[in-house]
């Protein structure tokens, strides 16, 4: 059990993770401060009640049926026919030999929300799934150098390019298996969460893309572990603003992301389960203290990762 002195003293020295996904380009925003006024202390034993859905529709070579959490940035295990074609917003993918197939709701995604298969003999068929709306915070932090939000120089520049092309190999990683069947489990065992996904950010007056992450702060060398089985797709110690990073592949370009770690223990290529050690939290990169910003993201979809700890069954 970490002290409770010791984990007020965290909340305030975490900081947000990079308002920019992970594998951005050269039009970059900076990371900055995770300012909320309601830290909330969390452990792996007390995950929110499980949330399920289950949609069965009659097709002509067979059902279409989900479990899971149908709420923006949440996702669905679906059940439909052997090597279909399914495409869900601004992502495709294809279920697996046995039918099975992961699709994820963006952040923003719609209320009605088509699942649109094309089955391997051709036929096309559509299915309306209702994905539950979310509220989102709204963070404005001013008084940042003007560094952190939008100038950068001509070396900062070059190091975001390289920084850019090695996260793109490791979401190019695309496991057809599906390794993740069962959810998450919270990779701290316990922390302060100071900063939930999907906030809207307003920097020094400038809109800004959302926070796509969770700020989960923890002391120094907290251990890290992988929150379900996969293939570890990237391990890098020197991007610019995620600094050292873990990515696993989770199958069927289901990706979870772990940002500014201190010692990393795995390499790209390994195969992790649940509940392995995976890093250390740390604070290099764009951080100010010691946290961990954990991502998750299905295809081009930007999920909340603390929804598939609501799995049915968790």
């Amino acid at each position: 059990m970490i002290r409770a002195a010791l984990i007020t003293a965290t909340v305030f020295a975490a900081a947000a993770c990079s308002a920019q996904g992970p594998e951005a380009q050269t039009e970059v925003q900076a990371q900055t401060p995770a300012a909320t006024s309601d830290p909330v202390i969390k452990s792996a034993e007390a995950a929110p009640l499980p949330a399920s859905v289950e949609i069965a529709a009659p097709i002509a070579a067979g059902v279409f049926r989900c479990d899971g959490v149908p709420k923006q940035g949440g996702a669905l295990l679906c059940q439909t026919t052997p090597f279909a074609d399914v495409k869900v917003g601004r992502s495709a993918t294809k279920a697996d030999a046995q039918g099975k197939v992961i699709i994820g709701f963006d952040r923003d995604a719609p209320a009605k929300t088509i699942v649109k298969i094309t089955h391997a003999g051709g036929q096309v068929s559509p299915h309306p799934i209702s994905v539950e709306a979310r509220q989102y915070k709204e963070q404005r932090i001013d008084g940042l150098p003007p560094s952190q939000v939008s100038t950068y120089s001509a070396a900062d520049l070059k190091r975001i390019r390289s920084s850019s092309a090695r996260k793109k190999v490791g979401f190019a990683s695309n496991q057809s298996e599906v390794f993740f069947k069962d959810g998450f489990i919270y990779p701290i065992k316990e922390f302060v969460k100071t900063s939930p996904f999907g906030s809207r950010r307003i920097l020094n007056g400038e809109p800004k893309s959302p926070h796509y992450g969770v700020d989960i702060a923890a002391p120094l060398g907290t251990p890290i572990y992988a929150p379900a089985d996969g293939v570890v797709g990237l391990a890098d110690e020197d991007l610019y603003f995620e600094g050292a990073m873990v990515m696993i592949d989770h199958g069927q370009g289901l990706n979870s992301l772990y940002l500014h770690v201190n010692d990393v223990f795995v390499q790209a290529g390994d195969f992790v389960k649940r509940g392995d050690l995976i890093a250390e939290v740390g604070s290099k990169g764009r951080s100010t203290g010691p946290h961990l910003c954990w991502r998750l993201k299905w295809k081009k979809e930007n999920l909340d990762p603390e929804l598939l700890t609501q799995w049915p069954g968790q």
